[in-house]
């Protein structure tokens, strides 16, 4: 019951990309850790093989409707993946098993992360609370796309970082950065931010093939299958309700997890 319960809700990391256009990675790691019963570092590694296929899968979707900006995501998305597979490969490696001790308590590197991942939630959650209250969130924009090149490869370098540390797509940190930086139209952006998503996921999920890690190919299969169905319910949901009010509800969910994250890793261990 418990692994039926886990893809379960696995379905809701694709339903959230396919609504939102974001949020579903935000999911995969706490399922991974508290359901299947994976460490936090390895299931970081996880997130960004399912999180990069799923967000394939749903990308692939949006350019056949022509709702995919190709150059924005090259730009966007190379320094995206430098940072990511440099952080995986390099720096995740390198970080202790123990950080450090004060009196009995003893912070970890897996409840680092998971605490690292939790403040990512919260910051997550308030993003999508404040453009879900947003009433021209799902307005075109059709001015002429301008780029700020430094502002890009700043944010890019930066998203890189997290989802190497965290496992999760930052997808409500490119987002924005695609409508403010690049000028894209929030359809445009959600679709592209798919495409840099799975790019600079799945390379950084090379960068821990290439180290020691023993992956378990039934659980991750599993999971990204299960995810993938739920990005296309997802999309079709989409047709019925206003994403601005999807991504606030959603965003209020992801606060209440993040901060129960927090105080299960302070306090329930």
């Amino acid at each position: 019951m418990q692994y039926v319960l886990g893809y379960l809700l696995a379905s809701l990391v694709g339903v959230s990309l396919g609504l939102i256009g974001s949020g579903g990675s935000i999911l995969t790691v706490p399922i991974l850790v508290y359901i299947f019963g994976v460490e936090a570092s390895l299931a970081t590694a996880y997130s960004l093989f399912i999180v990069g296929s799923t967000a394939l899968v749903g990308g692939i979707h949006r350019a056949y409707y022509k709702k995919v900006h190709f150059k924005t995501a090259i730009i966007f998305g190379v320094p995206a993946i430098a940072s990511v597979y440099a952080t995986r490969l390099w720096l995740m490696p390198i970080i202790p098993k123990i950080i450090f001790k004060i009196g009995t308590f003893v912070l970890t590197k897996d409840i680092a992360l998971m605490l690292i991942f939790a403040i990512f939630m919260i910051f997550a959650s308030i993003s999508m609370i404040r453009s879900g209250n947003n009433k021209n969130v799902e307005t075109e924009d059709t001015k002429p796309i301008k780029y700020n090149l430094l502002m890009i490869f700043l944010d890019g370098m930066g998203v890189g970082v997290l989802t190497g540390l965290v496992g999760a797509g930052g997808g409500f940190l490119i987002i924005p950065a695609l409508v403010f930086f690049a000028g894209l139209s929030m359809r445009l952006a959600i679709g592209t931010s798919l495409f840099i998503i799975a790019a600079k996921s799945l390379i950084g999920f090379i960068g821990d093939l290439q180290g020691n890690q023993t992956i378990d190919w039934h659980l991750l299969i599993g999971f990204t299958v299960a995810s993938v169905i739920g990005i296309f319910v997802g999309i079709y949901i989409n047709r019925f309700f206003s994403s601005a009010k999807l991504k606030k509800g959603f965003g209020w969910f992801v606060l209440v997890m993040g901060i129960y994250i927090v105080v299960k890793e302070l306090f329930g261990n």
